[in-house]
């Protein structure tokens, strides 16, 4: 059994006795990769490891550690070290309050799209029976949390990356999103052809690729070099591909009253601000809490008609 590495210049270092040691020694190995966070990441793979959440650890620091848990603490930090992200460690990611099965296939959920289900809630507020597409589901973060948050709402979420698609299945029916059935379901397929074929729609959220090939140096390994491209960048040359498709395929794809929300890029915003509003909407901006324009908004006018 290998030790966790722990900086020491000479001789062999002890292996932990006890949970509060391995947090320690994880800290430091952490520290010394010069990885974010190293305090709050030691605890979460120290808990990983021994089979615990973060209380569970912090009422087990004093309790004795196994061999076999050592070795997978080890495992998980040598992990880490190379900057695969934590949550492809654990497998799990917290989102909107609720745990989420995620992996290689598919992107993080941030805590910034959270933004889109607050924006969706507002928007679904006092309504019932909401046709509701998630384009790009991914992990199923969106497309699950609206199927659980919105009464009544059925749910169309599409992807065109069969391992996504897999992860999002097994988070409807861990989180009980699939106990209504017909209220909740995901297709391999393109978002603009569901749009084209299946609308309208009350409610579309999206969180696409925006992320520009030329930005990809100044990306955290752990995204750059882990997370799938295809759900990370846009088109070469055509950061705005997927806003404005969406945009443009409001009248077909949007019912009267319904509402489009996108998630955009860092500096997005007042490209798509300006791009619909030359299409004849009147978009809205929301900010994240770090104050980045994140959100574009479109409502279509109740009183028009759908388009055929």
């Amino acid at each position: 059994m290998q030790p966790i590495p722990t900086g020491m210049p000479t001789g062999r270092p002890p292996a932990p006795r006890v949970a509060r040691e391995m947090v320690e020694m994880a800290r430091a190995f952490l520290e010394r990769k010069a990885v974010p966070n190293p305090r709050l990441e030691a605890e979460l793979l120290v808990a990983h490891a021994l089979g615990l959440d973060r209380l569970g650890l912090f009422m087990r620091l004093d309790q004795p550690v196994t061999g076999a848990e050592v070795d997978r603490a080890r495992d998980h930090l040598v992990r880490r070290g190379r900057r695969e992200p934590v949550a492809y460690i654990t497998g799990v990611r917290e989102f909107y309050g609720r745990p989420f099965r995620v992996g290689p296939g598919c992107l993080v959920p941030r805590p910034e799209t959270e933004l889109l289900v607050d924006l969706a809630r507002e928007r679904a507020a006092g309504r019932r029976d909401l046709r509701v597409l998630d384009v790009g589901t991914g992990s199923g973060c969106l497309a699950v949390t609206l199927a659980l948050e919105l009464e009544d709402a059925v749910v169309l979420g599409v992807d065109i990356s069969p391992e996504a698609l897999t992860l999002a299945a097994q988070n409807a029916g861990a989180l009980g999103a699939e106990l209504e059935p017909g209220r909740l379901r995901f297709d391999d397929r393109d978002g603009l052809d569901a749009l084209d074929r299946d609308g309208p729609f009350d409610l579309i959220v999206s969180n696409p690729p925006y992320i520009e090939l030329e930005e990809a140096e100044s990306l955290a390994p752990e995204v750059r070099e882990h997370e799938p491209a295809l759900a990370l960048y846009a088109p070469p040359g055509d950061p705005d591909r997927w806003a404005r498709e969406l945009v443009r395929r409001i009248p077909l794809g949007l019912a009267p009253g319904g509402t489009l929300l996108v998630e955009l890029g860092h500096r997005q915003g007042p490209r798509v601000r300006a791009l619909a509003t030359g299409l004849g909407f009147e978009p809205v901006l929301h900010d994240d809490l770090a104050g980045i324009p994140r959100v574009l908004e479109v409502r279509r006018s109740a009183g028009e008609l759908v388009d055929s």
